[in-house]
């Protein structure tokens, strides 16, 4: 059986980081407005690729979430 040929992959567009672009520089717990939309349906954090956030800025946003959560900001789950 031969080998299947290997299909081109489309060239990733660069989409800019929604933080970046909005200029914050420290991703503060208790701004909940900035939060939530990197929150699912779940309460679950947004992954990187899903979200479109660059490392420096989902590390903060993970961080100020997890937070957020503990001082009763941001529920854990939803059902």
């Amino acid at each position: 059986m031969p080998p299947k040929p290997k299909k081109a992959r489309k060239p990733k567009k660069d989409k800019p980081c929604p933080v970046c672009v909005q200029g914050i520089e420290y991703v503060d717990y208790k701004d909940l407005s900035l939060l939530k939309p990197f929150l699912n349906e779940r309460a679950k954090i947004k992954a990187r690729r899903t979200s479109g956030v660059c490392a420096q800025h989902q590390a903060q946003l993970s961080g100020a979430i997890k937070n957020a959560r503990e001082m009763a900001l941001i529920p854990y789950t939803t059902r």
